[in-house]
């Protein structure tokens, strides 16, 4: 996971450049003045997360490398103070290639990343259980920062290395740094956007309701490649192995190599599609307006098997523990079935469930549109607990460290005990999804922004 974003040494602001085009290749030299002098460049290494120094790290420049001691500071030798490329990589993280602006000053700081506490894409992972285990954050929490985001969010940002990226209902989408809240850029798409991004190397991956596809540069959010399907796209986009997996409003499922440019394969499965597909164990998973959950194969889209909900599946299926559990937004239920299509339970709540469930610790969490948080088993399906919300929940459940969060058209956001029931947050602001972050921060979603909070006890 490589993308430029760079925090100059002596407490500097954060700001981005283009990595280089080969980054295992022998560094690029940008010369900044005719005067060439021998130096020692201090590289101080971080973890993006926690802010402790990372110790082992390894850092190269210039045909070079030093490991970083004891106090994550790595002394490099060179022959010539100019502004170049510097790679860091640590056991556990990812490896970074930025530019250093070492002719300015010879002391730099570089933060890296544990890939395990990002949140690229919607549902965290590709299993779109809308849990992450590894972010161990919990109430009580203070707000760090607000930015107004200029229009309704309907789904949420994703994060990766430090930075938010996050689109409102217009098409405008933003790159926001996590730990200053700063706007680093924002990018007109002049097309409704109604899903969330995901994070694909040094590119995010945008779906648009005009029907297209688009590459746009994490450095800038200018667009690198797009592509016209001919359908409105509200599938939050998956990648796996460069492959995009989407479906559309004309009852398509598209497999899109970002890499070729090609589609690998269209199945048209005859119904309009809104739900976001779900990976796991070399199958594919999505709802359709016909009321069926698909199961087709990544590699060719043929069919597995198909089971059938009792009304229109608009969320989408998370996929946990040998089961998928599929919400019915006009069905008014949840309903579960084996990874292999066994049917296994249903529950009913008498009211819309548009809201994707999220799976964590042996229960399914989800809202409806009577205002209830719903926890059930996910083995037999029966209620754990209820929580009412004060108004409609459209947006998914989420859960990080033990709490679930849900948001509501009441304008604000719960956070309840995955094992009682208790509400232990109410955060005064909110609508439709809750919950996205990383391991230093999450991100509280409202109407039209986003705060970022972290626990009271943290100290930075």
């Amino acid at each position: 996971m490589v993308f430029a974003v760079l925090v100059a040494g002596c407490g500097g602001t954060a700001r981005h450049a283009a990595p280089p085009a080969h980054p295992a290749a022998a560094p690029k030299i940008v010369r900044h003045s005719p005067t060439l002098r021998p130096a020692k460049l201090v590289v101080t290494v971080v973890d993006g997360d926690s802010g402790r120094r990372v110790r082992g790290a390894t850092v190269r420049l210039w045909r070079r490398a030093a490991r970083t001691n004891r106090r994550g500071v790595a002394v490099v030798r060179v022959p010539n103070r100019e502004s170049m490329y510097v790679t860091v990589g640590a056991p556990g993280f990812g490896v970074r290639s930025l530019f250093e602006p070492f002719a300015q000053s010879r002391l730099v700081t570089v933060r890296i990343y544990r890939p395990e506490l990002q949140w690229p894409m919607y549902g965290a992972t590709p299993t779109r259980t809308q849990a992450q285990a590894n972010i161990h954050l919990r109430p009580p929490f203070r707000t760090m920062w607000y930015v107004p985001l200029g229009g309704l969010v309907e789904f949420p940002a994703v994060v990766d290395d430090g930075v938010a990226y996050v689109g409102n209902r217009s098409g405008t989408v933003y790159a926001i740094s996590m730990r200053q809240g700063r706007v680093l850029w924002r990018h007109r798409t002049n097309a409704t956007m109604a899903s969330s991004l995901a994070v694909d190397g040094n590119a995010l991956v945008h779906h648009s309701m005009g029907g297209r596809v688009s590459l746009l540069d994490r450095a800038n959010g200018s667009v690198l490649w797009s592509y016209d399907v001919g359908s409105p796209i509200e599938s939050s986009p998956i990648v796996d192995r460069g492959v995009d997996y989407f479906g559309t409003w004309d009852g398509r499922v598209l497999a899109l190599d970002l890499r070729t440019h090609r589609v690998l394969w269209t199945r048209e499965l005859g119904a309009k599609i809104t739900a976001s597909a779900s990976i796991a164990g070399g199958r594919l998973f999505i709802g359709d307006y016909g009321g069926r959950i698909w199961a087709l194969s990544p590699a060719t889209g043929a069919t597995r098997w198909v089971g059938s909900v009792n009304g229109r599946v608009y969320g989408t299926a998370a996929v946990a523990g040998g089961r998928v559990f599929v919400p019915s937004s006009t069905g008014d239920s949840l309903t579960a079935f084996s990874t292999s299509g066994r049917y296994l339970w249903s529950v009913g709540t008498g009211s819309y469930v548009y809201s994707s469930p999220a799976v964590w610790g042996g229960r399914v969490f989800f809202g409806a549109y009577n205002g209830v948080f719903y926890a059930v088993s996910a083995a037999t399906g029966g209620v754990q607990w209820e929580v009412g919300t004060g108004g409609p929940i459209s947006g998914a459940a989420v859960v990080v460290d033990g709490i679930a969060y849900a948001g509501s058209f009441s304008g604000r956001i719960v956070g309840v005990a995955t094992s009682t029931g208790h509400v232990v947050l109410n955060f005064r602001h909110g609508h439709y999804v809750p919950v996205s972050g990383d391991g230093m921060r999450l991100l509280f979603h409202a109407y039209a922004g986003l705060y970022a909070v972290e626990p009271l006890r943290a100290v930075r």
